[in-house]
């Protein structure tokens, strides 16, 4: 065999070592490999990467320009759950990502995770991002009760809250977020989309039975007896600032039923629904999301509910 012959099949046998080793990362590590994907895209959409300093050096993303507009991800997830929807955004906002807590890059790293501890991390990113302007505070599952908590304590800094399938209210308590086995994921995971959509694979559910305990959502588990402090039940009249809740018709984890009591109990709150769309509408449908938020945003905000 010639000397270029050889030159060239090398280059083939790497090349398929280099997607055989692919195929089995994503295989085993489809998580980490999906979270990386989407910092990517968050990276090439023009967003900026830093770390805020403070009790808890916090990671944000940021991007546009405009009034301020904190995206404010869930429970177990990161700011890249984002990123087919904030470039979107940078246009009219200047949009404002972190890594909440306990969460993607920000610390603390280990340990139990307080709720405390997460609010904490948005006020750091109010104060040192917001350029002394008020907020508005968009957040999906987990990110929509840091945000009507933190509206309630600082109203004047909030100009106005997006909750997307989550709230302040107790929700569920028959659903285990720590999945024991693979069909207890999968059992969890349909909760979250609506059934005309992809369902994940057995090696993606495989995975998050291996990284639920130890990720953020284990660790924040960990603290279910603080955390319970910080609902609203009854005191969601508490939140003066307005507020859009933008649902997922699709999701059994938090339903249009827990959307209609918030909104029922909200001194100010307007609802819109997405059909065929789950828990997490920025992941499952994000063009029918990013349509819906930028109508909510463009409109002023709701007006005050009847009194009863």
């Amino acid at each position: 065999m010639s000397t270029g012959r050889k030159v060239i099949w090398g280059i083939v046998a790497l090349i398929l070592l280099i997607i055989i080793a692919g195929v089995f990362l994503f295989w085993r590590y489809p998580i980490a490999i999906g979270i990386r994907i989407e910092r990517r895209e968050l990276a090439n959409a023009g967003f900026q990467k830093t770390t805020l300093q403070g009790p808890t050096p916090l990671v944000v993303w940021q991007a546009g320009s405009g009034p301020p507009l904190i995206l404010l991800h869930g429970a177990g997830d990161h700011a890249g759950a984002w990123s087919k929807v904030a470039p979107q955004l940078t246009g009219r906002y200047r949009v404002i990502i972190p890594d909440q807590p306990g969460h993607g890059e920000s610390a603390p790293k280990e340990g139990p995770l307080s709720l405390g501890t997460v609010l904490a991390g948005l006020n750091s990113a109010v104060e040192q991002c917001s350029g002394g302007q008020p907020v508005i505070l968009a957040g999906n599952s987990m990110g929509a009760w840091i945000a009507m908590l933190y509206a309630r304590e600082h109203p004047g800094r909030v100009a106005r809250v997006v909750a997307v399938n989550g709230g302040a209210l107790l929700g569920r308590t028959d659903v285990s977020l720590l999945p024991a086995d693979r069909e207890e994921a999968r059992k969890v995971m349909a909760l979250l989309r609506d059934p005309g959509s992809l369902q994940y694979p057995d090696f993606v559910l495989d995975d998050v039975v291996r990284s639920s305990r130890s990720g953020p959502i284990g660790r924040m588990l960990a603290t279910g007896d603080e955390m319970k402090t910080y609902l609203l039940d009854g005191k969601l009249n508490e939140v003066r600032v307005p507020v859009d809740m933008v649902w997922g018709e699709s999701d059994q984890l938090m339903s249009l039923d827990y959307a209609r009591k918030m909104q029922e109990q909200l001194p100010v709150a307007r609802l819109t629904t997405i059909p065929h769309c789950g828990h997490s509408p920025l992941r499952e449908c994000p063009i029918a999301f990013t349509a819906a938020l930028k109508n909510v945003l463009q409109q002023p905000p709701p007006e005050p509910n009847p009194a009863p």
